[in-house]
């Protein structure tokens, strides 16, 4: 079976839905990760799904692969990226797949891998590229059932996080990605008022591309929150795990300073604690951080 090597890319598996990821090459990698998964002593796998309109189908021959290595799959249906990570913990199972293209064109899809501690990346990955390529497969008879990590998340969320007294208006662009599905109840649920913009669970992404870093994708967002007088407004990616913030008065709060207000919050209650900051982060963010608390800074890509 041929297998386009260049969907193996550093952090997660992914390429053209219909021209890289066939129902063939999907099933040799649920046969692959489950094989690599048995080799970390674990049977038992946690699969998740955008809401790209092929996802589905990549479910089913994911599973059906992972089934064929002899792994125990609980699928947990549509879900944000942040909740299957949650569900390795809340099921206490190391193994994970999220099937998402993320932040890209609705053409497109992909697999983020995890296992162990975290996900898997570089090497890794490269690793289930190797064992299709030399055929060896773990067999045996596995099987499938649903279960769902949505209420339990919901309630962790609003259990963790407290806002003031004072209701926020919060204009929230889910891009018509997944977080369609969620993002109103959690804001809701902490006591805000959400103003929805394109909240309409649609994986074709007809109005914009779910990529909040991007401004010309804030655009409706900045309006909405200036012409309705909110707090701020909220972006999401497909899957929900990057966003985009805009202020009040619809200018775009990049991740750098994003993090200098997390970051705050966080040394205020562990001084001097280790600092993770992604790559893309300005020197701005590394001062910030030496001046309020911390010596050690690790840089993530």
């Amino acid at each position: 079976m041929s297998v386009n090597p260049l969907i193996f890319r550093q952090y997660d598996i992914r390429g053209d839905a219909e021209q890289d990821l066939t129902d063939e090459t999907v099933t040799l990698i649920g046969q692959a990760f489950g094989t690599y998964v048995r080799e970390h002593g674990s049977d038992q796998v946690l699969v998740g799904r955008d809401n790209r309109l092929s996802s589905e189908r990549l479910r089913d021959a994911l599973v059906s692969g992972l089934m064929a290595s002899g792994c125990h799959v609980i699928d947990l249906g549509l879900v944000v990226t942040p909740m299957l990570y949650y569900a390795r913990v809340y099921f206490q199972i190391d193994g994970g797949v999220m099937i998402t293209g993320s932040h890209n064109p609705p053409e497109e899809n992909g697999l983020k891998l995890a296992c162990g501690e975290g996900t898997i990346y570089g090497d890794e990955i490269l690793r289930l590229r190797e064992i299709i390529a030399g055929g060896r497969f773990a067999s045996g008879s596995g099987s499938r059932r649903s279960d769902s990590i949505t209420e339990a998340y919901l309630a962790m969320l609003k259990e963790k996080i407290a806002l003031g007294p004072r209701r926020l208006r919060v204009g929230v662009d889910s891009g018509n990605g997944t977080a369609s599905l969620f993002a109103e109840e959690i804001l809701t649920a902490w006591g805000c008022e959400a103003l929805p913009l394109y909240c309409d669970s649609d994986g074709s992404f007809p109005h914009h591309h779910p990529d909040p870093v991007k401004t010309a994708n804030l655009t409706d967002l900045r309006r909405t929150v200036q012409q309705q007088g909110a707090d701020l407004g909220i972006a999401y990616d497909g899957d929900a795990d990057r966003i985009g913030v805009v202020d009040e008065l619809g200018q775009v709060i990049w991740g750098d300073k994003l993090m200098c207000l997390y970051w705050r919050e966080i040394l205020e209650r562990y001084p001097n604690s280790l600092a993770i900051i992604e790559v893309k982060c300005s020197q701005a963010t590394v001062s910030f951080l030496f001046v309020h608390g911390t010596s050690t800074c690790r840089l993530v890509r």
